[in-house]
């Protein structure tokens, strides 16, 4: 998926808007941040809020595309929980717009994540 989204990015993109791909690939780890041993999660998440969030990132200044893809149901330790993409063209104005788009995809598309 990732090699694919990549290959449509680039030929797909201006050259002279793409100078960036940052990739994140979550996956469920074996312990909570609390210390507890964890054998998966239960996931859920809102896709109607999650179109909506990334209507808003992909509007911002130097962003060429983005893509998100979120695993969901039962799921376990070593699987993937999402995968985000966020194409364009510096560091300086990919890297906000990631790490900002990551957390709010946790804080307000997803909806439950249990340990199971």
């Amino acid at each position: 998926m990732i090699e694919q989204w990549i290959r449509e990015i680039k030929a797909g993109t201006n050259p002279e808007e793409l100078g960036m791909i940052l990739i994140h690939n979550g996956i469920v780890r074996a312990s909570s941040k609390d210390g507890r041993r964890v054998k998966g999660m239960r996931l859920t998440y809102d896709r109607e809020r999650l179109k909506d969030v990334l209507a808003d990132f992909e509007k911002r200044d130097g962003i060429a595309d983005i893509r998100v893809w979120i695993n969901e149901g039962n799921i376990k330790t070593g699987d993937d929980i999402m995968y985000v993409l966020v194409a364009g063209c510096f560091r300086t104005d990919v890297l906000p717009v990631f790490e900002s788009l990551i957390a709010r995809i946790k804080k307000k598309v997803v909806n439950e994540m249990e340990d199971l």
